[in-house]
């Protein structure tokens, strides 16, 4: 899990998280008669078991952080009550809902695919379905089982350990070298508060900050930490936070013109490119408006205009002072025709492309010989045998049926199996019968 002091609060700003989830298991079926007064045949009254509870995630627009995920790393929902007698069901489990900030992807551990990509707000997903409750024996009561005694067990909940990355959502992302300047400008642009100061890498978070130009005038910026040579390859902050980059509409390439501290602003340009392009194609070909900050601090203005042609060939370029405001304006309106121009750009995880995580498949059933024994087991068969009475003539006629219909018989007999062999079903042991 990453974590980075946020200024300003007490809260870290964690944006990578591995947890795990089970969600709650169904309630039992119960076994249950009648023993009223005037009811001397009885009759089977085993109500059904609740359901068990799932776990969703939902988008919480005051959420900035997944630090709620910090400490705790597994999660767990209630399981549903089981069946009681009088024909009375038990209790549903409550969901357990876990709110996430906008942006969100959630991913399965193990295959690395997408589940969910929350980015809208309010937007929620059920990732670990709770179990069905199983059935009261009253459900399983025909004209020629009277008083079935058995029920059915509940299902299990499902279970999955999954990653949250949080990617910010931007309008404009700003990029460049450590102390290019780029938390002063987020600073003077917006009522964000980044620690500024002259030391490199004093941005150890994103920082985000909007703009508002008018009234019905506004965007978003994100300050990205200084990217560094070998960022694409997880140098430095690299890996955390150019995923942050991902989301944003278009790239405020911000670079020290003035040379101070004795770098080259072409080559830092260079560098910074090649880092974008390394983690991500899509990153490379984002629209860049190159702003050319510290102005104030440059004492030859030919070395401003080399610069400015330079870029200009490929890029609308921007001359800025950020500490003195200098040509802010300028810049700030040009961001804002760009995020309009490119709203539709933006390329999310579509629900189309969601793995859906798939509960165990409950028709799974495995038929084999090993040795000199018979052996069929599965989900499937795991929850037949755990609902079998094997003391009850109607239960064990019941299981006999049930094989039957599922074709395991059939399959057993394909494989060589006659009278008196041995069949092990989940573990309980049978001589096979044609």
């Amino acid at each position: 899990m990453v974590g980075f002091f946020n200024e300003g609060s007490d809260e870290l700003f964690v944006d990578y998280a591995e947890i795990e989830l089970k969600a709650g298991d169904g309630g039992n079926g119960a076994v249950a008669f009648r023993r009223e007064k005037y009811e001397p045949m009885g009759g089977p009254a085993g109500g059904d078991g609740g359901n068990g509870g799932s776990i969703l995630f939902k988008v919480d627009d005051r959420k900035r952080t997944l630090m709620d995920f910090k400490y705790k790393r597994i999660i767990k929902a209630e399981n549903g009550e089981n069946g009681k007698n009088k024909n009375r069901y038990g209790k549903n489990a409550e969901d357990v809902v876990l709110s996430v900030p906008k942006g969100t992807i959630i991913r399965d551990i193990e295959t690395n695919q997408v589940i969910a990509d929350l980015v809208k707000e309010d937007q929620e997903v059920v990732i670990a379905h709770g179990g069905r409750g199983g059935r009261g024996n009253t459900k399983f009561k025909t004209s020629t089982r009277r008083a079935p005694r058995f029920a059915e067990p509940g299902r299990k909940g499902e279970e999955i350990k999954v990653v949250l990355e949080l990617k910010l959502i931007a309008d404009v992302g700003l990029v460049g070298f450590p102390n290019v300047g780029k938390s002063t400008l987020l600073s003077k642009i917006s009522s964000a508060k980044p620690k500024i100061d002259n030391y490199h890498f004093t941005t150890l978070k994103p920082n985000l900050g909007v703009v508002h130009l008018d009234e019905d005038k506004s965007f978003v910026v994100a300050d990205i930490p200084g990217l560094i040579e070998g960022a694409s390859e997880g140098t430095g902050l690299g890996h955390d936070f150019l995923r942050h980059i991902e989301r944003t509409k278009i790239l405020a390439h911000v670079i020290d013109s003035s040379g101070f501290e004795g770098r080259d602003p072409i080559d830092d340009f260079n560098k910074i490119n090649s880092e974008l392009k390394s983690y991500s194609e899509e990153l490379s070909n984002k629209k860049q408006i190159i702003v050319l900050n510290k102005i104030d601090l440059v004492q030859d203005k030919k070395q401003i205009e080399e610069l400015k042609n330079l870029f200009e060939k490929n890029y609308d370029v921007y001359e800025i002072s950020a500490i003195s405001g200098e040509n802010l304006k300028a810049l700030l309106y040009k961001l804002y025709e760009e995020v309009l121009n490119t709203e539709e750009e933006i390329i999310f995880y579509e629900e189309t492309d969601y793995k859906v995580y798939k509960e165990k498949e409950i028709d799974t059933i495995n038929v084999r010989k090993e040795n000199d024994k018979y052996v069929a087991d599965g989900y499937f068969l795991e929850r037949l045998v755990d609902s079998t009475n094997f003391t009850d003539y109607e239960s064990l006629k019941h299981f006999q049926k049930v094989l039957k219909d599922k074709k395991v018989i059939e399959r057993l007999e394909n494989l060589g199996a006659k009278e008196g062999d041995t069949v092990s079903v989940c573990g309980i042991e049978f001589d096979f019968i044609e």
